[in-house]
């Protein structure tokens, strides 16, 4: 009989966020993780920095105004501390759709007041948390707001489903990156993005489609386009003038959400600009199928000509020494990591 492969339903989440309001977008990412779980999604991903809102206000404002340091302030005052009762709630969300769930969210480092990571939170079927992908390098605005991350959280999650991994906006377009998750063996991959972008670039459905299949032409995973769209809301808070106004409402520049198999092709969306679950059943059979013609981190590789170095350290950016008792004497310091407890 030999080994079996799921055939599963998975839902990629294209929603606006309540912008910059972290309890009320972690109400409604909850309300949308329900109703897909009632579509049969088994996997459900969401799209970059879904709560409480991604940093968009740099494509329309100067970093330096009063308005942009305003709404920065905002981010980080309803950004998530993980784990906290913020990711309580959604972990009971994801128990009860019974269903993995991948959350993009603006993360701040515990028991600070000024450091945030872009990030994708990995819950499983049984609400437990399984681990995070923080973006490697912030691009173009996020520089202003975001840290990046390491090694440490660049992997592939085990699931009863094979491998599930991700990566957020431009990293989905970084080879190195794709190939450490194909090395890990991913089968299903969550690219999230943002819920537009500005006014001289190729549309959301296009990038996102374009970089998906080539994902998904390399690591014969599927790959879940999972694009924001834009509120009325958001419009009025982001749009610095009528010219914004109009590239904002425009359903060609947000959205875009799609679902690629691994033979590169796309089997369901892409979407417009309004809010929706997106579904597709899948057969991970297939990536099995693909892999035997090319499998770039196995036999279609040369190792001997090309290989890749993983740094999995996450270097230490505080550290405290205090002398202890007789060992002052001689100038001995011993490491105290201090406590620090938060809630959001």
């Amino acid at each position: 009989m030999g080994d079996q492969y799921a055939k599963i339903r998975v839902a990629a989440v294209q929603a606006a966020p309540v912008f910059l309001d972290r309890e009320k977008t972690v109400e409604k990412a909850s309300r949308l993780i329900k109703e897909a779980a009632a579509g049969g999604a088994k996997v459900i991903g969401f799209s970059e920095g879904f709560i409480p809102g991604h940093p968009l206000w740099y494509h329309f404002h100067p970093a330096t105004s009063a308005h942009s340091t305003k709404l920065a302030t905002e981010l980080f005052k309803n950004s998530i501390e993980i784990p906290s009762s913020s990711t309580e709630v959604l972990c009971e969300a994801a128990r009860e759709a019974n269903a993995y769930v991948v959350m993009g969210l603006c993360e701040r480092r515990p028991g600070t007041f000024g450091t945030m990571y872009n990030t994708q939170l990995f819950i499983d079927d049984e609400g437990k948390i399984i681990g995070k992908h923080q973006k490697l390098m912030p691009t173009v605005g996020e520089r202003l707001v975001h840290t990046g991350g390491y090694g440490d959280t660049l992997r592939a999650f085990p699931t009863k489903y094979g491998k599930i991994s991700g990566l957020i906006c431009g990293e989905n377009s970084n080879p190195l990156a794709v190939f450490a998750l194909i090395a890990e063996g991913t089968m299903i991959h969550i690219a999230s993005w943002p819920n537009t972008g500005h006014l001289k670039q190729f549309s959301r459905s296009e990038r996102a489609a374009t970089v998906g299949q080539a994902v998904a032409m390399m690591s014969k995973a599927y790959v879940m386009n999972v694009s924001g769209t834009v509120s009325e809301e958001m419009v009025e808070i982001l749009a610095a003038n009528e010219e914004d106004r109009a590239f904002l409402r425009d359903p060609r520049n947000s959205g875009g959400s799609s679902i690629v198999d691994p033979r590169s092709v796309v089997i369901a969306g892409p979407m417009g600009g309004e809010e929706g679950i997106l579904y597709a059943n899948i057969d991970l059979e297939v990536c099995v199928r693909e892999k035997i013609t090319h499998d770039f981190a196995g036999h279609y590789n040369r190792a001997d000509v090309f290989s890749l170095h993983i740094n999995r350290e996450a270097p230490a950016i505080y550290r405290s020494y205090e002398r202890q008792g007789e060992d002052e004497a001689n100038g001995n310091y011993q490491e105290v990591q201090p406590e620090i407890k938060t809630t959001d």
